[in-house]
């Protein structure tokens, strides 16, 4: 780990009462603080090389041989991005990449968008292109019937338009347009050391940021005060993003309430959200209260956070994902609030990398086997209707011989919501 962040990775704890929150309402500020002393964690963090690139097409291809696809279409999005770097934005006009077994990559390309496109192109790419009154899925039968594969498999990504695979199969009548998950799932849902430090980094700088931004809550502050505290804390840390807060009744809420409400005494305030860095995201929710928090409160957050521990013990390589989601439901139904969905309203947690949702999933029904180097969120909550709702989410990483949370920082009780690193 750089020198640089040394003092980043040796952040302490930091409490409600640290904070001058907890009884001493009337001593909050009677503004928001802008964070101070924040250093630029990211910078210096080493990019993705192209071997890293030339790995993950490499995987992509044993992968397709291991399914017997002869050929895969990846359009625009986080897919391209992932095994290409290459970003390019969504329209209507096609615009991919074609991977085989037998020959190099091939692009296919609007015409009238060549000269962007090779800026974005790695040097020697082999491109097609089409013009505007022509059929851009013929130019991928093309590449079909140059390795042989006219009446093959073509795997379409799981992240393309529901037009382009339909032009696929109007178009490729003699082909078998399948599935493409396996192969980009399959490399996307095993992330590398490199990947893994990326999220580790992330992951801190949301928990570094929160804690800047729980230092500014006051009576009648707006959730957009304490948003914008934690996006500037978020920035100064050297990303981009922040956290979406919720106050009192609204945190039972899981994704938020569209009715504005201001800061009060006894208020629980939630804060879910994130950053990225090289690309890789994080997703942090931390519920704290505004005051002393009633019995009722501290109970429930009690036992969310023993959900989320229970979860982490129970995520290692071999368990199922809806084993994991069953172990943290069953700490939430045992403590009265079931059964089901009753309170605990939705799975445990989602994959997450390149996306702040992706594959694979932690929920009843998904028979999955956990692999070290997966990545998920571990977020349990309880919701009551009118009153409060509480979540507590790290990510973590399954490792050979568990799991462990990213970025550290694991919430320790309702006063101490960021813990040590």
């Amino acid at each position: 780990m750089p020198s640089t962040r040394r003092s980043f990775l040796k952040a302490g704890t930091i409490s409600l009462a640290a904070l001058g929150l907890g009884a001493k309402l009337k001593a909050a500020p009677a503004a928001p603080l802008p964070p101070q002393e924040l250093e630029d964690l990211v910078k210096g963090v080493p990019p993705l090389l192209s071997e890293d690139y030339d790995a993950r097409l490499e995987k992509a291809r044993r992968l397709m041989a291991e399914r017997g696809f002869d050929a895969l279409f990846i359009g625009g999005g986080a897919n391209l991005v992932y095994f290409t770097k290459v970003r390019w934005w969504l329209s209507e006009r096609v615009f991919g990449l074609v991977l085989s077994q037998k020959k190099h990559p091939t692009w296919i390309c609007p015409s009238f968008e060549i000269d962007r496109a090779e800026e974005l192109l790695p040097p020697g790419a082999q491109v097609r292109v089409w013009d505007e009154d022509a059929n851009p899925y013929a130019l991928i039968g093309s590449v079909l019937k140059d390795i042989g594969a006219s009446t093959g498999k073509l795997a379409a990504a799981p992240d393309l338009r529901a037009f382009e695979v339909f032009g696929l199969r109007r178009t490729l009548t003699g082909a078998e347009i399948v599935d493409g998950a396996p192969v980009t799932e399959g490399c996307r849902g095993i992330k590398t050391a490199k990947e893994i430090a990326c999220m580790d980094l992330a992951n801190r700088v949301t928990k570094l940021a929160y804690r800047e931004g729980f230092k500014t809550l006051r009576e009648g502050m707006s959730t957009r005060d304490l948003g914008g505290a934690i996006a500037m804390a978020t920035q100064k840390l050297g990303s981009q993003g922040g956290g979406g807060p919720q106050f009192g009744p609204n945190t039972a809420f899981p994704h938020g309430s569209q009715v504005a409400r201001t800061l009060q005494p006894g208020d629980c305030v939630l804060v879910d959200g994130g950053c990225s860095v090289e690309g890789y995201s994080s997703d942090v929710t931390r519920t704290v209260v505004f005051g002393r928090p009633s019995d009722e409160q501290r109970r429930v957050w009690d036992i969310v956070k023993k959900a989320q521990d229970a979860a982490l013990q129970a995520a290692r390589p071999g368990a199922t994902c809806e084993s994991v989601d069953a172990a943290a439901r069953k700490v939430v139904e045992d403590a009265g609030y079931g059964p089901g969905y009753r309170y605990f309203s939705h799975r445990l947690g989602h994959g997450i990398g390149m996306e702040g949702h992706e594959y694979p999933y932690l929920v009843k029904g998904n028979t999955l086997k956990l692999q070290p180097g997966m990545t998920f969120s571990n977020e349990p909550g309880i919701y009551i209707i009118r009153k409060f709702g509480i979540r507590t989410e790290d990510c973590m990483v399954v490792t050979e011989n568990g799991a462990r949370f990213l970025g550290g920082m694991a919430a320790v009780s309702i006063e101490e919501p960021i813990g040590p690193a």
